[in-house]
């Protein structure tokens, strides 16, 4: 007898949410220290990746897309995060910008989603960042077309080599490569609880104040 194949159990793969409780009346009025409050917890809960978060965006022809990217700054009320220009992500930033950030601490069993205007960084910001990362990701970051088609994996490693040969110790921060900043204007936090009934509370900025409700699950 041919075994199951495993895409052929998916469907009874489940698991019941116990670990904690979200009430709308006893989160912070301010989603900005929430979302701290948690990611903080995220960290000290040794949760792997705890900045990481898709990045979903639309183009200019409606068709979204998604990929993970690793937050670096709460600033003034901004997600910060850092990228190609160049790319799929950073051409539909240009043709719409917004986006929708979604942050998963699947061992807290926690979801958060935020949406927002997006707006680039400031070069000197950039700057900073760029000269921070490790020698070889800024190289990698001058080498690579990101998102572009290339002919090989070897045609990548012959620029990476020829850009590393160039750059030496030092490499600039490329032109087409630096920061994002989300401005948000909704957030919603989602604690997981038994039966699938969920706790959302989302918090919706309307003339200049946070308003928070209680979601359905």
């Amino acid at each position: 007898m041919t075994p199951p194949s495993a895409t052929s159990t998916i469907a009874a793969l489940r698991k019941d949410y116990a670990l904690a409780t979200l009430d709308e009346g006893a989160v912070d009025p301010d989603p900005v220290v929430q979302f701290s409050l948690w990611l903080d917890q995220a960290i000290a809960a040794g949760c792997p990746e705890p900045t990481a978060m898709s990045v979903a965006t639309v183009g200019a022809e409606g068709r979204p897309s998604s990929r993970i990217l690793l937050l670096k700054e709460v600033a003034d009320g901004a997600m910060v995060f850092y990228t190609n220009y160049e790319s799929r992500k950073g051409r539909e930033l240009a043709a719409n910008p917004h986006a929708a950030l979604l942050f998963h601490w699947v061992e807290l069993e926690r979801e958060v989603r935020i949406e927002g205007r997006v707006v680039k960084g400031e070069a000197a910001a950039a700057d900073a960042y760029f000269d921070s990362r490790p020698l070889l990701s800024r190289i990698g970051a001058i080498a690579s077309p990101q998102s572009r088609p290339i002919a090989s994996r070897a045609w990548l490693e012959e620029r990476f080599a020829a850009a590393q040969a160039e750059q030496g110790q030092t490499p600039a921060r490329p032109p087409h490569w630096g920061g994002y900043r989300l401005v948000p204007d909704s957030f919603e936090f989602w604690q997981g609880r038994r039966s699938r009934l969920h706790d959302r509370v989302v918090y919706t900025l309307r003339a200049g104040a946070w308003q928070r409700a209680r979601l359905a699950p």
